[in-house]
């Protein structure tokens, strides 16, 4: 066997924004598992086969633990010093996932989202508003497509909106290639110790909010834990604003290029659900959350993987994979999106996954109505994507009308 491909991560999508990175595709024509070296030297399978990312995922024997021996360490962050955020749920095995998902998953019901909606929608409202009445060319990413689910979420967990501008740079030097791995657990200590903050608050006076409603529920069954309940709010923070922000931002710009698409929603509405839910396919802009580390030998996508080896389910590869969704780099609002990755899947799915579609279909029906000319204001190619992001999206989405 040849010597592994050493690889870094996030790999560019510098090809065309609109498509995997290059890797990807050539992956899939492999049809089977390979194996990669990263920078730090170690070794890593990857899948790309939908099929067998969503096998991976759903497959006890794939640890989620990220202090586990052999989990991939993408970044280079290695073993993080003392005192650092407690595990959240993202990084538990049942049954410990298990019950500290039944604590809050209640939060996130169908029922209690639509219940935000009439909430959303004087949000978007507003801010599409503050958009049609200022200057010419607007950015987008800052007055719509960010603010949107930073508010709802720090409204639903009690995290007070005017200190927005401390959360969101913690996040982006996070989640970017560009800072040093002892940058990262600064700003990620940082966000954990504001949050602290938050939690003891929500503890003396326990609002109705997320928080506060979690403090009083976990005390009434004696299962009260102060960092459980920061890891728990860190969690939904950073989740609950960035990756949507992102998929929006870059939504709005999929459906400007494809004129076809566009007016197939303005004509029928009732399409928006089904535009949402294939613009997270074809972007899935935190591709790199579904890594796992093999507790015991599986045999998967043709290789056997060995207990302690680690895994990365490549989500996009995993939406491009022509077996799954065919044609799948055009975008088409009426395909089957049924079994795309890029929300989880499994166990893991994710929590929110419901109130990033309500949010973005909200913006999408109220901006395109709003502003029936809305176009960009630059050149596509000139459009400052986050190459350089473990979440990727847009700095910028410069627009006119």
């Amino acid at each position: 066997m040849s010597a592994p491909e050493r690889v870094s991560f996030p790999m560019s999508r510098r090809g065309c924004p609109f498509a995997p990175p290059e890797e990807y595709t050539r992956y899939l024509a492999q049809d089977r598992a390979q194996q990669l070296e990263l920078g730090s030297g170690q070794r890593v399978w990857a899948l790309t086969r939908n099929a067998d990312v969503r096998a991976m995922l759903n497959d006890p024997r794939f640890s989620a633990d990220r202090e586990a021996p052999g989990y991939p360490d993408l970044f280079g962050i290695g073993p993080q010093p003392p005192g650092r955020l407690k595990p959240s749920m993202f990084s538990m095995d049942a049954p410990a996932h298990t019950v500290a998902r039944r604590y809050v998953q209640g939060e996130f019901t169908m029922r209690k989202i639509l219940e935000l909606e009439p909430r959303i929608q004087q949000i978007v409202d507003e801010h599409v508003e503050a958009v049609v009445t200022g200057p010419r060319p607007a950015d987008l990413v800052e007055a719509l497509a960010l603010p949107v689910p930073s508010l709802v979420i720090c409204e639903l967990l009690g995290v007070p909106y005017a200190e927005h501008e401390f959360f969101q740079q913690r996040s982006t030097t996070m989640t970017s290639r560009g800072p040093t791995p002892m940058e990262r657990l600064t700003a990620m200590n940082e966000l954990q110790d504001y949050l602290d903050g938050l939690v003891l608050a929500a503890e003396k006076d326990p609002g109705d909010d997320l928080l506060g409603r979690q403090v009083r529920k976990r005390r009434a069954e004696g299962a009260y834990d102060h960092d459980d309940l920061v890891s728990l709010a860190f969690l939904l923070l950073i989740a609950g604003h960035e990756t949507t922000a992102n998929a929006t931002s870059l939504g709005i710009v999929a459906l400007l290029e494809n004129p076809d698409q566009l007016a197939a929603i303005r004509a029928d509405p009732s399409l928006t659900p089904d535009a949402v839910e294939e613009v997270v396919r074809y972007f899935n802009v935190g591709d790199l959350v579904t890594t796992r580390v093999a507790a015991q030998d599986v045999e998967i996508a043709g290789v056997t993987i060995r207990a302690g080896e680690g895994v990365i389910g490549l989500g996009q590869a995993a939406n491009f994979d022509p077996d799954a969704f065919p044609d799948p780099g055009r975008l088409d609002i009426r395909r089957v999106t049924r079994g795309h990755v890029s929300f989880s899947y499994g166990p893991h799915q994710c929590l929110g996954a419901n109130l990033a579609r309500l949010e973005m279909r909200i913006v999408f029906d109220t901006l395109f109505a709003r502003l029936p000319g809305l176009r960009l204001a630059v050149p596509f190619d000139e459009l400052p994507f986050k190459y350089e992001s473990a979440v990727f999206g847009l700095h910028e989405l410069p627009v006119t009308w």
